[in-house]
This record gives C-alpha cells, structure tokens and sequence, in this order.
C-alpha cells in the first residue's frame, strides 16, 4: 500500500529534537509546534497531508480534549487518536489557556504515536524511582485499573499525598499496554 510506505519514509527521516527546556525541572523537550515544524516539509515532499482536530468527550465523569491526526495519501488515511485530560481549573491560566494546554499535549502525543516519536525521558513520563536498584513489583491490570481511576479522580492516599501517575510508577512496573493507558490523563497539573 503507498500510504504505508509514505509514512514510513517520514517516520524514518523525521528528526524533531527537544529544542524547548525546562528550567525549573532542568530538562529538554519538544512540543506538538516543534513536531509540526520537523514534519511539514516531509508531508509536502511525500505529496502527503496532515490534519489535527479536537473534540471535547466526557469519560468516566471527566473532560478530555481528544486529538485526532490523520496522515492522508491519495485516497488513504491512516489515523492515531490521544486524550488529555482537561482540568476545570490550573493555577495562572484562564479557561481557554486551560483548553490550549490540554489540545497541545493530546495533539503532541497524537502526533507520537503517528510517526514513532518515544518520548519516555520527557518530564511527563519519567521511569519510575527504584530504590537500590530493586526492581518494582508489576501491577495487575485489576490493580492498575483501580489506581487509573484514582488518579482520574484525583485521589488521595491514606497519607493525604495525590495520587499521581508518578505516585503509581515509583511503586509498581508498568507494561507497555498500561503506560499506554495513562497518556488519557494529563498530569500538568
């Protein structure tokens, strides 16, 4: 199939570094604007056509912005779809910079999971804290699910910390189909 091929040459020949940093968690990342800058000339050389959209859904009793990216060739489409989690309110940001802020991460790792960019040394999805190199216990999808709906909710343990996705990596290992999982929520917080 050519769709298969062409997106394979620009996922092949896409180079998006981390130009962005982070002072105060001293790091480097890329953001959805830095993908789209590496990937539009690709797209164009391709004869190829890339389209976003957002939509608001409502799971579980939660908002979520849904980013849908379509990579378009002649009369073929190949769609990722990714979800981030739109808080109703983010200290310092008004509500449409509440809304932006949840497209620019769906949209950023909709784009990922499009053209194969691993983002799992960006700040948001650090591996977990092990202690003297022990490795973590695994998690059950029952149990995963149990604290998946608990972060979603914001709760609290019996220690009043937040349950974060960070909270559940530094006490569990996670398998690829439950780190999956967790790009739904948005943790930028």
């Amino acid at each position: 199939m050519e769709l298969t091929k062409k997106l394979a040459e620009v996922q092949q020949n896409l180079n998006a570094p981390k130009s962005q940093f982070n002072k105060f968690g001293k790091y480097s990342y890329r953001n959805c604007e830095d993908i789209l800058e590496a990937v539009k000339p690709l797209c164009e050389a391709n004869d190829a056509l890339l389209t976003i959209s957002d939509e608001m859904v409502e799971v579980a009793g939660h908002i979520f912005v849904k980013a849908v990216v379509e990579f378009i060739h002649g009369d073929y489409t190949k769609t990722v779809t990714a979800f981030a989690k739109h808080s109703l309110t983010k200290k310092g940001m008004d509500d449409s910079q509440i809304t932006g802020s949840a497209s620019s991460y769906a949209r950023k790792y909709a784009l990922n999971g499009l053209f194969l960019i691993d983002d799992t040394k960006d700040s948001d999805t650090q591996a977990p804290v092990k202690c003297e190199d022990k490795a973590l216990p695994p998690i059950s999808d029952a149990g995963f699910d149990k604290y998946f709906k608990f972060i979603a909710e914001g709760t609290k343990d019996k220690k009043g910390i937040v349950i974060t996705v960070d909270y559940l990596r530094a006490r569990h290992t996670l398998n690829a189909a439950q780190e999956s999982a967790l790009l739904l929520i948005n943790l930028e917080q």
